[in-house]
């Protein structure tokens, strides 16, 4: 798949998040990367490359208080190669891809990967 094709599939996917999600997300970069650089994945603990799909970099939103002030838009990371991998077939891709927005909308809520697992076991 192409980065201009998967680009597009992400476009779809935040156009196609609710309403209320997407007024709150104002300032939330998404970014797409061919895969998590080493920092990345060393401040993490994850050894593999492969083994990140996205992530958020910000202040969650019910972390926030009135005096916040934000500095730098807060960030998602979609990891094209691994969203790709992880998918298997093409013609999951796009599910995946929205599954690893989702979550990582998630985390800009507030969520844990512990309560996003919870939310989402049942419509797997």
């Amino acid at each position: 798949m192409t980065p201009s094709h998967f680009h597009k599939y992400v476009a779809e996917a935040l156009e196609n998040l609710p309403k209320a999600f997407q007024e709150k997300m104002e300032n939330v970069g998404v970014i797409v990367e061919d895969f998590a650089d080493p920092d990345t994945l060393d401040s993490l603990g994850i050894g593999s490359p492969w083994g990140l799909l996205g992530l958020y970099v910000g202040v969650p939103i019910n972390q926030r208080s009135v005096f916040w002030l934000s500095t730098m838009p807060d960030r998602i990371y979609l990891y094209r190669e691994p969203i790709i991998a992880a998918a298997g077939d093409p013609n999951n891709i796009v599910p995946t891809i929205r599954d690893v927005l989702v979550h990582e909308v998630g985390h800009h809520f507030g969520f844990s990967d512990e309560e996003l697992y919870e939310m989402t076991r049942d419509s797997r």
